[in-house]
Parts: C-alpha cells; structure tokens; sequence
C-alpha cells in the first residue's frame, strides 16, 4: 500500500508545475496543412482581375487566389468599389471543396454589401452594411486585410471603412499580428473625418 501511494505521488508530480502567471502561446497546433495540394482549378478558369483573399486556416489568416471581373475603361472610384464588392462576395462564399478539405474557413457573413462614400466622406471610403464593430472580430480581420491589400483600398496597407448611413469612419491596418492572431487582436485604426 505504502508503494501505491509512492508512485501515486511520484507520478502526480510529473508533467507541467500550474503557474499564477497568466501565459498565451496562441492556438494549440494544428494538423491542417493549410495549403493547398494542388492550384484549385474553379480559380484558375475564372476571368477577371486577379485579387488575393484572405480565409481562416487554424488560428491565421492565409492569402488564396482570386478574380473579380471589372470592366476595362472604368473609373478609379468605380474600379475601386467593383473590387470591393467582388472581394466580399468572395469572403462571404464557402471555401471551394479543396480549400476546405485542406482546412480553410470564413467567418464573413452571407449577405454583407458594401457601398461608395457617401456625398462628405473621403473619397477612398468603404461603408459596409454593418458597422465594423457589429462583426465578428474574425471577419473583421478578413474583410481589412483583404481588402487593405486590393485595388479596392489606396495601396497603403489600410483602408477606410465605415458602416450605413452617416456613421464614423475608421482607417483600419493589416498587421503581421493581425493576420497570426485574427480572433484575439483587433486591427489597428483610427478615425477619419469627412470633408
């Protein structure tokens, strides 16, 4: 009995001492290779102008390959709001069956639009149909580094976005952080005002 409750003890004492420091080290690993086998061909016979989005694999966000179709000859504002619909409708999408069997997922939700500046804000702003701060902080991170990284926002690394009517605007970042950390990090932003 007495060798029992040794070995009890010896073997509780094994593994990892609890800490009272609280310790982050990001999501557990994952087995999801988050690639792609091979360039899934649905993206390749699509017509337009290639664009990258960015979906959800494990606990980052991952850049795929895209299209949007946008008329030759259009104005930069119009150029820039086809983009930003085309990339939207993208997000908004089911992965296709080979991104999500290599673990690919979207958090952007069926149905969000956006829109043009309206008549006093700056013309590189976005309104979506939901205040940014109404989404999810995964399609959040998804719908401002795609679209900060597209012909939709100025080529800056950030991009104007704003909800309906006359709400505030916010230059929102894509950042290393924000892209390894999408669910726990919020896009750095600050406000802009209208002209």
């Amino acid at each position: 009995m007495l060798a029992l409750s040794a070995l009890a003890l010896l073997l509780a004492g094994c593994g990892i001492r609890p800490t009272g420091v609280p310790t982050d080290f990001g999501g557990a690993p994952s087995r999801v290779p988050c690639s792609l086998s091979q360039p899934d061909v649905v993206t390749q016979t699509s017509r337009g102008v290639p664009v990258q989005a960015f979906l959800l694999c494990g606990a980052s966000l991952v850049t795929v390959d895209r299209s949007v179709p946008v008329p030759e000859g259009a104005a930069d504002a119009q150029r820039r709001l086809i983009v930003a619909r085309g990339l939207l409708g993208q997000l908004a999408a089911p992965p296709s069956a080979a991104e999500q069997a290599a673990g690919y997922t979207t958090h952007v939700p069926a149905g969000l639009t956006v829109s043009g500046p309206r008549p006093k804000d700056p013309e590189d702003s976005l309104r979506l149909s939901t205040a940014p701060g109404g989404l999810d902080p995964y399609a959040l991170a998804q719908i401002v580094c795609t679209l900060s990284d597209s012909a939709a926002a100025e080529g800056d690394g950030s991009v104007v976005l704003g909800g309906p009517g006359d709400g505030r605007l916010s230059r929102y970042a894509c950042t290393d952080e924000l892209r390894s950390r999408p669910g726990t990090t919020k896009p750095p932003s600050s406000e802009v005002t209208g002209s």
